[in-house]
């Protein structure tokens, strides 16, 4: 790998760094942070030694420099078995892109990808916004430049009726097709005036050889145009890569162009994003939950699932809100608890992880009656693997999302929000942060069943700052406490009046102690 980016990058230092046993990634990101000669960092990393030092760092130099990274290891291949829902969503992966995403870093499948992106990234100014006018001479290949834009998020904007002039035959709406007949001067002349319009922010030239005036007189006159102007351009030759006059990156196909450019104007955005505010970490009762988590791990060594009282005490303890849950062993302490919440209730079976799968959840209980009887069958149907259940007063309905976490020994926590209730696994639809959680309302924002907490077709808009606080919350319960290895809270019910848990689970493992302040300062 660092053979093919000698051959093909501009380096000005090139480090291998074998077992890392002295100097690691992070070592070298303060060095090249301050080194004159270098203007882009690309990282070829099988692991991250100090994953929480390494975002430190990351963020500060990717103000100022672009840091590219290609991280191996992306399968599951030798993982772990996963019982919880945000266990089995959250990754080792999922965390590295929740750990370079809010860190800036741009991160990438391959080293032809990287390489792609630092050619880019080394010869052009930044993108100044995502609008993109296409230029060339063949419709196809530059509505496959389209098709990619808008796979990638990227605009291609309808122009200005009569910014552009062009023989007959030629479309001039973006992408601007001036047909194979175009010559190299009219080439050159569009990509002039789209270069210096306020319309666009990014060129890109689709040039298809060997029609017009061939290839070298075409390359020839995207280099004359372009050479006063401070926008992003970037040029498609088809089946040919390499620089023009040295500083527009030319690309063989049109999706390469599209992939690279993605990566830099998500980069220039992260980079235009204010700083966010420093925020006030939410109250919790530290002291408290580290002595049932304690409790837990002297009763049972190896870890394992906090029963649903201790669920709820170390909940508490960090002010998550939780629905009132009576634990009942037998139909008739169901019944009574059933009378003690107000019924009508649900009742649900302790011990399977996922209740639904095995009939382990019962809804909208009117009567005592039903309490025994549902409670009787569903012991039946379970068998030994119900250890009891507990009775909740039932809600009133809401939109349905899940608050998870996980930590992993070398990596750390991740907190996790998506759709949830039985489509949590099903729809897949998840983000993942890195805590301390300051950006819970953005996080929420980038879900696709975001609409339904905002009043889709004319239901009530949800609260969604409640969520917001409980997803900061479990935030820093994971960062308080390494020993909570999994944290499911499915369903969240998200109502106009509020965010309440009806359904919690934590899984808690022992782990290794942090080390002392003496080791934190020599790492």
């Amino acid at each position: 790998m660092g053979a093919a980016l000698l051959e093909r990058l501009d380096v000005s230092s090139f480090v291998s760094v074998g077992n890392k046993a002295d100097v690691s990634g992070n070592d070298l990101l303060e060095y090249w942070e301050d080194d004159p000669g270098t203007d882009v960092i690309a990282l070829y990393l099988e692991s991250f030694g100090n994953p929480r030092k390494f975002a430190c760092i990351a963020r500060r130099v990717g103000a100022r420099k672009p840091i590219l990274l290609v991280k191996s290891g992306r399968s599951g291949a030798g993982g772990r078995a996963v019982r919880s829902h945000t266990a089995a969503a959250a990754t080792p992966d999922a965390a590295v892109d929740a750990l370079t995403r809010a860190a800036g870093v741009i991160r990438l499948d391959s080293v032809h990808e990287l390489i792609e992106t630092a050619v880019l990234l080394t010869s052009q100014p930044l993108p100044t916004g995502r609008r993109v006018a296409i230029v060339g001479n063949s419709g196809g290949p530059q509505a496959m430049a389209a098709d990619a834009c808008e796979e990638h998020g990227l605009v291609v904007p309808e122009l200005p009726p009569g910014l552009l002039k062009g023989r007959t035959g030629a479309a001039l709406g973006n992408p601007v097709d001036l047909t194979a007949d175009a010559t190299a001067a009219e080439i050159g002349a569009a990509v002039e005036v789209l270069a210096a319009s306020p319309e666009v922010d990014v060129v890109l030239v689709v040039y298809t050889p060997p029609f017009g005036d061939g290839p070298a007189a075409t390359r020839q006159a995207i280099a004359d145009a372009t050479k006063d102007t401070a926008k992003t351009v970037l040029a498609c030759v088809i089946g040919h890569d390499g620089l023009i006059d040295g500083r527009v990156p030319g690309y063989a196909f049109p999706e390469q162009a599209v992939q690279a450019l993605a990566h830099a104007v998500r980069y220039a955005e992260w980079r235009r994003r204010p700083i966010a505010p420093s925020i006030a970490p939410p109250q919790a009762d530290e002291k408290s939950a580290r002595k049932i988590v304690n409790a837990q791990l002297e009763a049972c060594p190896a870890g394992g699932w906090l029963s649903p009282a201790a669920t709820a005490r170390l909940l508490g303890c960090y002010g998550v809100r939780l629905a009132e849950s009576i634990d009942a062993d037998s139909p008739e302490a169901a019944a009574l608890a059933a009378e003690r919440v107000g019924l009508p209730v649900v009742l649900k079976a302790i011990g399977p992880v996922h209740k639904s799968d095995v009939g382990g959840v019962r809804l909208d209980l009117r009567t005592q009656e039903e309490v025994r009887r549902a409670y009787r069958e569903m012991s039946a149907r379970i068998g030994d693997g119900m250890t009891g259940a507990i009775v909740q007063r039932l809600l009133p309905s809401g939109v349905e999302i899940i608050v998870g976490g996980v930590n992993y020994p070398a990596f750390g926590p991740l907190v996790m929000v998506g759709m949830g209730g039985v489509m949590a696994d099903l729809l897949a639809d998840r983000a993942f942060r890195v805590p301390p959680v300051t950006d819970a309302a953005d996080m929420i924002g980038e879900l696709r069943c975001a609409p339904l907490l905002h009043g889709y077709r004319g239901s009530p808009p949800a609260d969604v700052g409640a969520l917001a606080d409980q997803v900061t919350r479990v935030g820093r319960l994971l960062d308080d406490l390494p020993q909570v290895a999994e944290l499911d809270l499915n369903p969240v019910i998200v109502t106009p009046d509020g965010a309440t848990t009806v359904d919690a689970r934590i899984r808690v493992a022992p782990c290794e102690p942090p080390p002392s302040p003496l080791l934190r300062r020599l790492r």
